[in-house]
């Protein structure tokens, strides 16, 4: 845990690039609410001086004294109302407008990272789970910020005042230092439980949407699986929130002790004024109000501090940590995306691991895809072929070793770049509940209005036949849940996915991980021959075709067969190669080609 005097320069650090993220999206709002929270906190202040006036006057019987006083009191109240409500109308603006710009920039920040390694790395799972909650809540801190300042000059005026009466009076603030060190402890105390429990609310979370949502619905209501997944919710809430509660109502003790220590002095103030030597009714009339007032503004203070630790300057720290996570990860892309490829794709001694994983899915692996080449990656099931595409895709870095294009690193090669050459269908595709025309279009995000484009991607995916079985086409709305909206069955889907990954008409990597699983392999092996055949024909650019695939009846065409086996590359060559070698490879063509007689 950082301690407080690295804490407090990070959480500075994280406030202030929080409050020039708000400026940019708003600054005439910006301004305008932090002026007018802070001016409103001058005549509420200045309030406990105005009444005592008027008690004086009433008590010296003085007529016109009254009036001025009472005027003043009205002028007072006026501006406080006024000011604060101007504050609240342009603070509430000013969040619903940064809400949005927050939210869509922390978004922009966490796919700006070239990588997936964030998505599935629990440590880094478990603080962006924490932003997203607290995403909304940044909008937020210019309010809070500005609160806090309000507070700060009402304090210093009401101790003024104080101090105007008896001097003494104002070690009252000494006396309300230990609520404020209590609330700061608390914060930090909350702040830790709170992270030490984000993995049990996530589960919690992600058990709710299995019961709530339509796609598990089957299988849970076949496997009778409701009640338990209503038990593990609740024992993951439990694991989650009862020791962040046990921590609130522990820091609600001390808090109601430190408040105590302020009442008594409070107490003994007032009883020292009234009974003093000169003792007016206007000065105790100021000290029971001011001294009220002090109470109450040091509270605002501590809340207002107390959110901004836990939850404000929280997530504006984890946002910090996002930025600068997402700007390590993009500062060695400095080499240009190349246009055509000449050489080919080289893996050089690879190695990879998933994050938290003590296994190498891939081990030491050197291989060559040539350009213009279509590759074939065979292998049993978790051999590491789909983990290879993901390599080629930059959504993860090898763990060891190398992989480069035309002999440049890949890594330095930006990787939005890169994808945008790059063009494939994954087995794991997403559905997409748009429009046909949108499903498919965004493919290629340049052409997705493209009606032409999107007809000539179904035609390659052979979906024309499906996007014309819908009742208005392509402008078909996708997924029963919308109005309108027609209903897609599992093979329907993978082939507008199948199309959206051939939207692309010259991409130099195309890579098909096992996109076809809901086709029949007549079907399948139909489509890869007629899109390998076509990328022979474009064979100038040099682009690599790599095809993943269980059915050796398919990939016998590639020009090029790699056989996966135990992290390793077991075997490479061509078809005819890998049979006359009788190895790993014409093992399973054997048993697959016997499985079909």
């Amino acid at each position: 845990m950082a301690s407080p005097s690295t804490e407090l320069p990070s959480s500075l650090r994280s406030l202030w690039r929080s409050l020039v993220l708000g400026y940019r999206a708003e600054p005439l709002l910006l301004v305008v609410g932090f002026v007018t929270t802070v001016a409103a906190a001058l005549p509420d202040a200045l309030f406990a001086l105005g009444l005592k006036l008027l008690v004086q006057a009433m008590a010296d019987r003085a007529g016109d004294t009254i009036v001025l006083a009472a005027l003043l009191l009205a002028a007072l109240s006026t501006a406080t109302w006024l000011l604060s409500v101007a504050s609240d109308r342009t603070d509430l603006r000013l969040a619903e407008r940064t809400a949005v710009h927050i939210e869509s920039y922390v978004a922009r920040l966490q796919s700006s990272v070239p990588t997936i390694e964030h998505h599935e790395r629990a440590e880094y799972v478990d603080r962006l789970a924490l932003l997203r909650d607290h995403a909304s809540a940044l909008s937020q801190i210019y309010r809070s910020v500005f609160r806090t300042a309000g507070s700060v000059v009402r304090l210093v005026v009401v101790i003024g005042l104080l101090m105007s009466v008896q001097p003494i009076l104002g070690l009252l603030v000494l006396f309300a230092l230990p609520t404020v060190l209590v609330s700061n402890r608390r914060g930090a105390v909350e702040k830790r439980v709170e992270e030490q429990g984000a993995q049990g609310r996530r589960l919690a979370r992600h058990l709710f949407v299995l019961g709530a949502t339509a796609a598990p619905g089957k299988e849970i209501r076949v496997g009778g699986l409701g009640e338990r997944l209503r038990g593990g919710r609740r024992a993951a809430w439990d694991q989650g929130y009862l020791p962040l509660a046990r921590a609130r109502w522990i820091s609600f003790w001390w808090l109601a002790a430190a408040w105590a220590i302020f009442a008594a002095a409070f107490v003994g103030a007032v009883a020292v004024v009234a009974t003093g030597d000169g003792a007016t009714a206007g000065s105790v009339a100021l000290v029971l109000t001011a001294g009220t007032r002090l109470s109450a503004y040091v509270g605002q203070t501590v809340n207002e501090v107390h959110f901004l630790r836990t939850i404000w300057l929280d997530a504006s720290r984890r946002m910090v940590w996002l930025e600068d996570f997402a700007a390590a990860h993009s500062l060695a892309a400095d080499l240009p995306v190349p246009t055509a490829l000449t050489d080919g794709i080289e893996f050089k001694d690879v190695t990879f691991r998933y994050p938290g994983a003590e296994r190498a899915v891939l081990r030491n692996i050197d291989l060559r895809l040539p350009a213009g080449k279509v590759v074939a990656v065979v292998g049993e099931n978790g051999a590491g072929k789909s983990t290879l595409v993901k390599l080629l895709c930059r959504f993860y870095d090898p763990s060891s070793g190398r992989i480069t294009v035309d002999g440049a690193d890949l890594t330095r090669i930006p990787a939005d770049g890169w994808r945008d050459r790059f063009a494939g269908a994954f087995q794991d595709f997403m559905r997409f509940e748009y429009p046909v025309q949108h499903a498919v279009g965004i493919g290629d995000r340049d052409r997705m209005d493209d009606r032409a484009a999107v007809e000539v991607a179904a035609g390659r995916a052979g979906a024309v036949d499906i996007v014309d079985g819908f009742p208005d086409g392509y402008d078909t709305q996708l997924g029963v849940t919308w109005r309108d909206g027609v209903e897609v069955s599992f093979g329907q889907w993978q082939r507008l996915a199948l199309a959206r990954g051939f939207m692309r008409d010259a991409p130099l990597l195309l890579a098909l991980d096992e996109p076809t699983a809901a086709i029949d392999a007549e079907t399948e092996h139909a489509l890869f021959e007629r899109y390998a055949d076509a990328a022979r024909a474009e064979a100038g650019s040099g682009r690599i075709t790599v095809l993943v695939s269980h059915r050796f009846s398919t990939v016998r065409m590639a020009d090029l067969i790699v056989v996966l086996d135990g992290a390793h590359v077991a075997e490479q060559g061509t078809h005819d190669e890998l049979m006359a070698r009788g190895g790993k490879y014409a093992e399973l063509y054997g048993i697959q080609a016997a499985a079909y007689q």
